[in-house]
């Protein structure tokens, strides 16, 4: 799937990438769409970190030059481990080499290991590598530590895993403009991630092309019970300065680390409070006046 395109992925594609270019080839990634829980777990499937477009984006500045997208049906969940090279080598009949992490399972009922995969290579003539698995903290990165991370806030351990900055991209949309009113106007993103962070409030850094520097903000992410609760959750981010962006811009907010949980206040004035010691926080974040 490479969700998340964290370090343990990364060493699979540079190498394959790397390969590419040495030997005048093309690296290209094939992933599934959906996660194979829809298929098998539809009432609990796995809630994914990336949305596609951005694993794409990703992947292109790894140097992938092809990205395939597999659509994962009942009918391909089917598909025997001795018969996935000769299905890859159907629909691409050049295909040199082959690369997966050690630890990669495929096929029918997940029966199919790196030794298979090494053996069916031989037959077909096409390479095979593996990448060892990529370990932090004595632990294995994978995208299911990544989202137990970022559904408990720690977006400062899940960004080292990640070997990038955990990020919302999208337009901002108007609000109901209440920051304004209390002193503190937010910028409202329009973002429905798959996986939902942890509800609470974030030091953040802010991109847009009407900013030739990332913009120091504090963001609150979350159903704001106080004002209305809403039914869908909302990233509000405030910039810690002047803000040239406005409705209609897209913008990406990077998140840097977690400053509280959401809560519930007895009224704007109690909330206001809270918003001024959270800019407090922030700004500490950021070694700001």
């Amino acid at each position: 799937m490479f969700d998340g395109v964290h370090l343990g992925h990364r060493s699979v594609i540079e190498a394959a990438v790397q390969s590419a270019r040495r030997s005048g080839g093309i690296a290209a990634v094939l992933t599934f769409a959906p996660h194979p829980s829809v298929l098998f777990r539809p009432d609990n499937p796995t809630l994914l970190i990336m949305d596609m477009d951005t694993k794409a984006a990703w992947l292109q500045q790894l140097g992938v030059e092809v990205l395939i997208v597999e659509s994962f049906t009942a009918d391909y969940a089917k598909l025997a481990a001795e018969e996935f090279l000769p299905h890859l080598r159907s629909h691409l009949p050049l295909l040199a080499a082959v690369y997966v992490g050690e630890n990669w399972r495929f096929g029918q009922g997940r029966r199919g290991d790196v030794s298979l995969l090494i053996a069916e290579g031989r037959r077909l003539e096409i390479g095979v590598f593996s990448a060892p698995r990529v370990n932090l903290d004595g632990e294995p990165i994978s995208s299911t530590r990544i989202r137990t991370l970022l559904g408990a806030g720690d977006v400062v351990t899940a960004n080292r895993l990640l070997g990038h900055t955990y990020a919302a991209h999208g337009r901002i949309t108007a609000g109901k403009r209440l920051g304004r009113t209390i002193g503190f106007p937010t910028l409202n993103l329009a973002w429905s991630p798959g996986l939902q962070p942890q509800f609470g409030v974030y030091a953040v850094r802010v991109l847009g092309s009407k900013s030739a520097a990332a913009l120091s903000g504090v963001a609150n992410y979350g159903l704001r019970p106080t004002v209305e609760q809403s039914r869908e959750p909302r990233l509000e981010t405030h910039i810690l300065g002047d803000c040239p962006f406005g409705e209609g811009d897209e913008i990406t907010v990077e998140w840097l680390r977690f400053l509280r949980a959401e809560m519930k206040f007895d009224g704007l004035e109690q909330l206001q409070a809270q918003i001024a010691r959270d800019v407090i926080a922030a700004r500490a974040e950021f070694f700001l006046p």
